[in-house]
């Protein structure tokens, strides 16, 4: 049983002696990482985003030139395989291309990581909450909730940035605005369930505060949609990145930007196909690796699933 703490199995021995086997102890977790490590799109989405992570943690080290290096020895757009100091070419100004490739995934992964720190900073308190207390409290959160979803969410992004300039800053600032929507929306869903369950109630009437009921009962109850939603969150802020630096608006030269670098190849594309190919790429396959992972985690980590 799933449920049981542990499990004694007696085992009579040839010698007449018994054995006691412990079965080992069986929760949620652990089964959820059992199913996930057997689930091979999962595993292989999870290398994906280990190896973009890996790029963006050691890409001055790993990088064969600064994102902003120019080898001014070369021909600009130089094409793939041509020459050995370059592996994938190099760009309109003669910066290396695979470099580029590098730090565009140190800025794509930190977007992404960092709007979803945001996310739940704001969603998860606010949508906490308004779902355990209810009241006024709740038609607030929701109202408010329901004025931001009111916004087409990109529209209001290009919005911010166009008014207030491009830069990283300004990028993470603007995706962050509506990022809290959908977090704080689960996350009052979520407890709003989970409030009335008879473990809550019975944490309420041994005396536990309100804080100790929210923060040891409810919050751990909630933990598997919100890992999930993470794991979906972080593609989606990586592509918005992406579309802001593709319309020239998002990140500003000489940083590297996988959507900046596809936007500025739109003029050569034709004939340069290697400066869109490989940006393209890269944002696809990390997106890839997001969207295997989170359905492997939501599907590891669904109780109905359990054996």
């Amino acid at each position: 049983m799933a449920e049981a703490s542990s499990e004694l199995r007696v085992a009579i021995h040839p010698s007449g002696q018994k054995n006691l086997d412990v079965k080992p102890h069986r929760t949620l977790w652990r089964d959820a990482m059992r199913r996930f490590s057997r689930n091979r799109l999962a595993m292989l989405g999870l290398i994906v985003v280990i190896f973009f992570l890996f790029l963006a943690i050691f890409a001055d080290v790993i990088a064969p030139y600064r994102y902003d290096e120019a080898d001014f020895t070369k021909p600009v757009r130089l094409f793939p395989f041509v020459d050995p100091a370059h592996p994938l070419g190099t760009d309109e100004i003669g910066r290396d291309f695979l470099s580029r490739l590098i730090y565009g995934a140190r800025t794509s992964m930190s977007i992404g990581i960092i709007i979803q720190i945001v996310a739940l900073s704001i969603g998860v308190p606010m949508g906490g909450l308004a779902g355990y207390l209810g009241g006024k409290t709740d038609f607030f959160v929701v109202r408010l909730i329901e004025i931001m979803t009111a916004f087409p969410g990109l529209l209001f992004t290009i919005l911010i940035v166009s008014s207030f300039g491009g830069g990283f800053g300004m990028v993470v600032f603007a995706l962050s605005v509506t990022s809290w929507v959908g977090m704080a929306r689960l996350v009052r869903g979520q407890v709003l369930s989970i409030r009335e369950k008879e473990f809550v109630e019975a944490a309420r009437c041994l005396g536990a505060k309100q804080s100790d009921v929210i923060l040891r009962h409810i919050l751990p109850n909630i933990l598997s949609p919100l890992l999930v939603a993470i794991s979906f969150g972080i593609p989606g802020a990586i592509f918005g990145e992406a579309g802001l630096s593709f319309l020239g608006i998002g990140i500003n030269d000489p940083i590297a930007s996988w959507g900046k670098m596809v936007g500025i190849s739109q003029a050569y594309v034709s004939v340069y196909w290697h400066l869109a190919l490989f940006p393209t790429l890269a944002i696809a396959l990390s997106m890839l690796g997001f969207s295997f992972m989170g359905d492997g985690l939501r599907d590891a980590l669904d109780p109905k699933l359990i054996e």
